[in-house]
């Protein structure tokens, strides 16, 4: 029921900064929203989470940089990065759990953008 649509990846140099976007369609109830990321040959990595109530938590990797925010009307949730490192190249990910009738939450990913912090 839920896709969610992601944008703002791009090339940056060091130093500068790029806003993520994440809509997810359907006007579905979505409890938890967050960030992963995936550096090539790596494994995917959460960067940063936030819950409906706005209580974030961050990658120490990233603590101090990056910060989270999401608009529960419109089911959005943002990832306004700064100060960006040659080591945050990555196709970044929004994700969303939903609450549903049975056990267990409904996962939902975006297709992924490219952040690539030139070197």
């Amino acid at each position: 029921q839920v896709q969610l649509v992601e944008s703002g990846g791009g090339l940056v140099e060091p130093g500068g900064s790029l806003r993520l976007s994440c809509a997810a369609s359907g006007g579905v109830f979505i409890n938890d929203m967050a960030w992963y990321r995936q550096a090539p040959g790596k494994g995917r990595e959460l960067v940063a989470r936030i819950s409906r109530g706005g209580t974030t938590n961050y990658a120490d990797a990233v603590r101090g940089r990056f910060t989270i925010s999401r608009d529960n009307t419109k089911n959005t949730v943002d990832l306004q990065m700064y100060s960006l490192r040659p080591e945050d190249t990555a196709v970044y990910y929004c994700n969303a759990r939903i609450p549903t009738t049975s056990p267990g939450d409904l996962i939902a990913w975006g297709q992924g953008t490219l952040v690539n912090v030139l070197s």
